[in-house]
């Protein structure tokens, strides 16, 4: 018999130990320090900055995990001082640096790193970041350039394709009424990117502007000496107050539920096939097949996905990348001959240039590419019966910095990864916070156009940035994983429904999640890559419930939900179900807007064997409810039905 799995397993798909966080406090200043840096600086409770980190990465924008040592904390009421050594390498190249922390209750604080290259050391960013939180959005800031100007200036509202303040030496602004940070940076020019392009939920300010050479090589010896300050300056702000439970309350009702889909490599149709009994209770509506003749797919690719499609019961849309720059009218013509020989069973079609799949920085040179109206035209002609769709099928990023022609368009679409920059839980779970500025944006972009999202997933389908996805043997977790473990665990299934709630209320038309099976799958099969507990005992993911439930409310009318603590619960109601899910990694109480009485399932770390082992499992987990709260463990999703 299979042993039961751990807690671990279940919340996160990994049994990797995690260091605790350790909080510093000086007086009314307070940080959480992990891995070496500092995350969510508050003053009087009050969030200042989301992070400030001494970060080493590598020539494919992969960051280092750093060995850390000589680690002494010193605190008093007035004061804390953090000192500690740390190492980053691999096999062939390693950075050393020695870090200060001072923080003092005045609201100061000051971060320092000092460091030696050991070997010459190849790495497209070495030193601070800063991360302001998206909260800013709109907000003044006041801006202090590397030549001594001040200038004010303001957050985007919108989110900036490119760099939003640059040359800079030192950024202010308000955090809460009266009071205002003063973020000094000295050591190089640094300048900042809307990191909400990548979902992230924050605004980044870095080290080393992107105009120059990338990547660069720290010669042997080579040394860095950074810092970044913290000042407070104006009236505190009277301490936050936290209340015992979370409040959600049901809203006026809003359009229709998207339609759910999924994605499908091909290199999955197979398992796809084996598994297709259970993937057909999904319900999805559609099924994204991606092609890519630069990977040897052909027509008996394009048979094998529409076979998978029939078999699950969703409607098949071809993602078709193509791989010409001067003949692509040739090859697209191919493209839908093969198609129509096969009885042009795609009714959707999107279409990228290959050059498209690989990020382009700001001030670099476009590299060769169709022109996008003559590219999609050609389409046109090649599926006269299809809907046609066009952005991005890698991140919201590209899309913001290269906009398609929406004259052409019968709909704009793109994806997104947790995992760009950060593989911790919390970024993963924080970064959905960035959702709605991207629906925004999205909106303001394409107008009345309708736009899709699709398909997503914690894990990265793709790298932009590098060469490819880490490779992740270990089954830890690590930015820009393609198989990431969560996944399989509790947090994927909280997080697929938290980003579904946001692009659906965000007004998206279709959202496709990651995959049927594979890295992005909802249930086990055999894989190239460990699947701990599920190797053994076989069974459906969690998320899995999450995705036949959102696929039945397809069409039906959402409610607006008003949530107190949107980074810790969210939720998505349609019809008479209320979906919950916590994203917290500790147990939280949910307040209802009112008594209710009705059904209510948990999905959580007690049931998750149970919820395994069938396709209505979750259905079986349902029991009487009447009242005005719902305890959630960590990480559980629950379902109301009134």
């Amino acid at each position: 018999m299979t042993e039961a799995p751990s807690r671990g397993i279940r919340l996160y798909g990994t049994d990797q130990t995690v260091t605790p966080r350790r909080p510093l406090r000086a007086g009314p200043l307070t940080a959480e320090l992990e891995a070496g840096n500092l995350r969510y600086i508050r003053y009087s409770g009050v969030e200042m900055i989301r992070a400030v980190s001494f970060i080493v990465r590598d020539k494919n924008w992969g960051t280092y995990e750093p060995a850390i040592d000589d680690l002494v904390i010193e605190e008093s009421e007035e004061s804390f001082r953090v000192t500690y050594s740390a190492v980053a390498k691999d096999q062939s190249q390693a950075f050393a640096y020695s870090a200060e922390i001072i923080g003092r209750a005045s609201g100061e604080l000051r971060f320092s790193a000092r460091g030696v290259a050991l070997t010459d050391f190849l790495t497209n960013r070495t030193g601070f970041v800063v991360l302001h939180p998206a909260g800013a959005a709109g907000k003044p800031a006041w801006v202090t350039e590397t030549t001594g100007r001040t200038i004010v200036t303001r957050f985007p509202e919108l989110i900036d394709p490119t760099q939003a303040m640059m040359n800079l030496r030192a950024i202010a602004h308000e955090f809460a009424a009266g009071a205002r940070v003063e973020c000094r940076m000295e050591g190089d020019t640094f300048e900042m990117e809307d990191q909400r392009n990548w979902t992230d939920a924050s605004y980044k300010t870095y080290v080393r502007p992107l105009a120059l050479p990338w990547p660069y090589t720290l010669g042997n010896g080579e040394t860095l000496d950074q810092s970044i300050s913290l000042t407070v300056a104006g009236a505190p702000p009277a301490p936050a107050g936290e209340g015992r439970s979370i409040r959600v309350a049901l809203g006026g009702t809003l359009g229709p539920a998207p339609a759910f889909g999924l994605g499908l490599d091909p290199d999955d149709a197979a398992a796809a096939l084996a598994n297709a009994a259970r993937l057909r209770g999904v319900g999805a509506a559609y099924l994204i097949c991606h092609y890519d003749p630069r990977r040897g797919h052909g027509r008996d690719t394009l048979a094998r996905a529409v076979e998978v499609a029939k078999a699950l019961g969703a409607t098949p849309w071809l993602e078709a990348v193509v791989a010409e720059v001067d003949g692509f009218e040739a090859e697209v013509a191919a493209l839908g001959g093969l198609v129509a020989d096969l009885g042009s069973p795609f009714p959707v079609v999107l279409v990228s240039p290959a050059s498209d799949l690989k990020c382009t920085l700001p001030g670099s040179p476009w590299p060769p590419c169709p022109p996008a109206v003559d590219l999609f035209r050609a389409v046109r002609r090649a599926f006269r019966s299809a809907a046609l769709g066009g952005g991005m099928f890698s991140y919201f990023t590209e899309l913001n910095r290269k906009r398609p022609p929406l004259a052409e368009l019968d709909f704009v679409s793109f994806t997104t990864s947790a995992l760009v920059h950060a593989g911790d839980d919390r970024s993963v779970a924080e970064g959905l916070e960035s959702l709605p500025h991207i629906a925004r944006s999205v909106r303001a972009m394409v107008g009345a156009k309708p736009y899709a999202v699709g398909p997503s997933a914690i894990g990265m389908r793709d790298n932009p940035y590098g060469q490819t996805t880490m490779p992740n043997s270990g089954n830890i977790r690590q930015a820009m994983n393609r198989n990431d473990p969560r996944q399989r665990g509790l947090l994927g299934a909280a997080w697929n429904l938290a980003y579904f709630s946001h692009f659906a209320r965000g007004g998206a038309r279709q959202i496709a999640l990651g995959g049927a099976v594979g890295p992005f799958g909802l249930l086990h099969a055999p894989a190239d890559f460990p699947q701990p507990w599920f190797d053994e005992a076989g069974g459906l993911f969690p998320v899995y419930h999450v995705a036949r439930g959102l696929a039945r409310l397809g069409g039906a009318p959402m409610r607006a939900l008003d949530i107190s603590a949107p980074r810790e619960i969210q939720g998505f109601s349609a019809a008479n179900e209320l979906w919950l899910g916590n994203l917290a990694g500790e147990p939280r109480r949910v307040k209802l807007g009112a008594a209710t009485s009705g059904r209510l399932a948990r999905l959580d770390a007690e049931s998750f064997v149970a919820a395994t082992q069938g396709v209505d499992a979750f259905d079986h987990l349902e029991r009487p409810f009447e009242g005005d709260e719902i305890e959630l463990d960590a990480h559980a999703v629950a379902r109301l039905r009134s």
